[in-house]
């Protein structure tokens, strides 16, 4: 069952606005609109999926956010899931989060 309202569905469906940087049947990868680093990249399949259903078969999701990761972030990238509320996913429709375009540190502080 689909949410009420999604608005990477309505991205797809373009009934919202987005920079699309690639799509094919199966995927789509818009510019996000947040910019806590140079690039931020979401990669997604086109269908409404879960994390979860996702992970289960990255395929050409993730075939293609690597791609993107080496095309717009040269230097490196960064690859990056939310799942659940205490990993602040924010979107139920399935994404991955390309990250790059600066150092992006450490995962955590050195204690």
């Amino acid at each position: 069952m689909l949410p009420r309202y999604c608005i990477f569905c309505e991205i797809v469906a373009r009934r919202e606005p987005a920079e699309i940087l690639y799509e094919s049947d199966g995927a789509i990868v818009i510019r996000n609109v947040l910019r806590w680093v140079p690039v931020m990249l979401l990669a997604m399949p086109r269908q409404h999926l879960t994390q979860r259903e996702l992970w289960r078969d990255m395929g050409e999701v993730g075939r293609v956010a690597e791609e993107m990761g080496r095309r717009f972030c040269p230097a490196g990238f960064r690859l990056a899931s939310n799942s659940g509320m205490h990993g602040m996913q924010s979107q139920e429709h399935a994404h991955v989060h390309v990250l790059g375009g600066t150092f992006l540190g450490e995962y955590v502080s050195p204690r």
